[in-house]
This record gives C-alpha cells, sequence and structure tokens, in this order.
C-alpha cells in the first residue's frame, strides 16, 4: 500500500502560505507560483530520476512513532521496527543515495539491543543514516550564536536534505521553510518527513527551487540562513542582496561560507577546480566578506566562528560511497586541497539587516 506523505507534505505547505499570505500580502506571490514549483520538480523531463525517488517514498512503510526528537545532533524518530520493515525501509532509504547532511536515526535508540529471548520481528535494531557530513557539527558551531529563534518565521537556503531546517524546527521556530533546488535532496527530506509525520506540527516545510527563484524583496522571513551556498554563485553580491530581500527590517542573516586567510582586499578566485568542485568561484578572506556585507547593505555584522574541515566532519561513509573530502586534499600535505589552494576552512557571519 501506498503512503500520501508528498501529497500531504505540500498540502500543509500550501496551507502554511495561504495563511501567511493573509498577513503578509506578499506570500500571495509564492502562493501564484507553488504549484510550477512542485510541478516541475516531479518532471521526469527535467530530472530522469523523480519517478523512481517518488516511489521510493511512496512504498516506505507505516510505523509506530513513540517520539521524534529534532534537537538530538543524530536526528531521531523513536519507532517501532520490525525485521522485515528494517529491511524495506533500508532498501527504500538506499535508493535515496548518496545522503550528503544528517545524520539520522529510524528505530529504537541506537544503545539497545534486541532482547535475546525476543522474536527478532518484533523489534529490529534501528536505522542509522550516517551521512557523508557530520552537519550536527556545523549546527554545534553555529546554534549558540545566532539569536532565539522561537516564534520566528524562519528561511533555510540550500538546505539539502533539511538536517538543518529539522534542527531549526526543533530550536522553536514557528516556520521553516526550505529552500533547495535538489530533486534528491527533496525526496530525502519527504523520506524523513514520512517518519517524522505531524511530529513538529507540519512547521518544517521544502519548496525545490533555489534562492533566484523566489519573488523579489518578499521581506517575510525574520531569520535567513544561507550556510555553504555562497562560494557556489557567480555572483556573490546578488546573492547577498537576494537574501537581504526574504528578510524583514531588522531580521538576522546566519551567513556560512568557505573563506581564506588573509586581509579585506583578498579573495581567491579558483582557476578551474577547488577541492575537485567546478563549481567554487569566490573565497573571500573574513574581513573582505565583512565588507561584502557591509556593502550590500548589512549592519551588525561579526564572524562568529572559524573552522578547517576536517575528514572526520566529511567523509565516505555505507550512505554516501563516492570520494569525500580525503580524496580531494593533497596527499602529501592535508593543509592543501589537490590543486595546490588552502584546505576548505568555514567561517560564519552574521548581520543584521
Amino acid at each position: 500500500m501506498l503512503n500520501d506523505t508528498i501529497t500531504h507534505a505540500e498540502r500543509e505547505l500550501y496551507l502554511t502560505l495561504l495563511e501567511l499570505a493573509q498577513q503578509q500580502p506578499s506570500a500571495y506571490e509564492w502562493l501564484t507560483r507553488l504549484p510550477t514549483w512542485l510541478n516541475d520538480i516531479k518532471d521526469k523531463a527535467n530530472y530522469a530520476h523523480a519517478p523512481a525517488y517518488q516511489a521510493s517514498v511512496a512504498r516506505l512503510p507505516t510505523l509506530t512513532v513513540n517520539n521524534v526528537d529534532l534537537n538530538s545532533d543524530v536526528l531521531t524518530i523513536e519507532a517501532n521496527l520490525s525485521e522485515s520493515q528494517r529491511k524495506q525501509t533500508m532498501a527504500l532509504l538506499k535508493q535515496l543515495m548518496p545522503w550528503r547532511k544528517g545524520p539520522f536515526q529510524i528505530g529504537g535508540q541506537l544503545e539497545n539491543q534486541i532482547d535475546s529471548g525476543q522474536n527478532e520481528d518484533q523489534q529490529a535494531a534501528p536505522i542509522f543514516i550516517d551521512t557523508e557530513w557530520h552537519s550536527d557539527w556545523k549546527w554545534q558551531r553555529v546554534a549558540p550564536h545566532f539569536g532565539n529563534l522561537k516564534g520566528r518565521r524562519v528561511l533555510d537556503v540550500g538546505g539539502g536534505s533539511g538536517y538543518h531546517g529539522w534542527r531549526m524546527a526543533g530550536a522553536g521556530a514557528d516556520t521553516v521553510i526550505i529552500i533547495d533546488p535538489s530533486c534528491l535532496f527533496y525526496h530525502q527530506f519527504m523520506a524523513i518527513r514520512h517518519f517524522v509525520g505531524a511530529a513538529d506540527s507540519y512547521k518544517t516545510h521544502y519548496i525545490p527551487v533555489p534562492l533566484e527563484a523566489l519573488p523579489e524583496h518578499s521581506q517575510l522571513f525574520d531569520t535567513v540562513f544561507s550556510m555553504g551556498v555562497l562560494y557556489h554563485r557567480q555572483s556573490p553580491f546578488e546573492h547577498l542582496q537576494q537574501l537581504k530581500g526574504q528578510l524583514v527590517k531588522g531580521g538576522e542573516l546566519v551567513l556560512e561560507t568557505l573563506v581564506i586567510e588573509g586581509d579585506a582586499n583578498t579573495v581567491l578566485v579558483p582557476h578551474d577546480r577547488y577541492a575537485q568542485m567546478n563549481n567554487v568561484y569566490f573565497l573571500p578572506s573574513v574581513a573582505a566578506l565583512t565588507g561584502w556585507l557591509e556593502k550590500a547593505g548589512f549592519s551588525e555584522v561579526r564572524c562568529v566562528d572559524m573552522a578547517v574541515t576536517s575528514i572526520e566532519e566529511q567523509r565516505k561513509t555505507e550512505w554516501m560511497t563516492y570520494h569525500s573530502l580525503a580524496d580531494f586534499l593533497d596527499p602529501n600535505d592535508s593543509t592543501k586541497t589537490m590543486e595546490g589552494y588552502p584546505a576548505p576552512m568555514r567561517a560564519t557571519l552574521i548581520a543584521k539587516k
């Protein structure tokens, strides 16, 4: 029997935007565009794998969920899981590989073992989705520094599978809208939504579009996150202006991106690839990025964290079997990429509109 998880989640998104539009008329433009946004991500002409991804989500079994913890580093869905359900769920979730942002757990507590006298169909071991990225480490670095999310509308730009968006809901946000144009990530989010169900009161939503597809100057959000996106943009100033346009006056931007050491005039423009990525365009110093934000009209700009990405934080796993960070660094000098550039270092800056 197929579930209606995607249809239900999209209906809840529509109702959320409808309610928002009654308070903020600029949201009506979102409602107008929503059918196209949601239809395009399912169109096989656009995404050859879309029907297979939809089928994988629709075939996920219905479990008895006992608790959902959106505040745990491992986003945990405690549920009764039989061995047959575990096998079915594992097979379907692996059809949505690679899983890059997480981690997630579906089933009982990881430390719980099956009682030796218990039928294995009564309680199977939990499923642990060990994603490429320890996205929980980034959250631990960033969360102490941004403003309280309770009661706030939040936009998560480039949210991947939705891990950080779920954490934002767990932190008390009134509404979280995740955007990312990836067909795969959209369906990964829907797979987790299937098991989360209504545990978050449907505060967490996903629109499969890039930032530039949103209506400009919506000014709908109290907090906007852009983590791991800026260096992929050919026009960083345009990206900053688009982020600013989604914020209410006085709203907060949380910007995390790759940076390099240097002064206010230091910006690295990789000639070809950076850490084997061919879509990296600008890596500024923190001082230069601060200047960019101020030039874009932000104020109270501050750098709250800097961290070199380790091969423990980003690595190959059972759920992401392709090359990862260790393969992109100089094998003789881990402080450099294969191309000879400084190894990935990330900074988080917070600013006000």
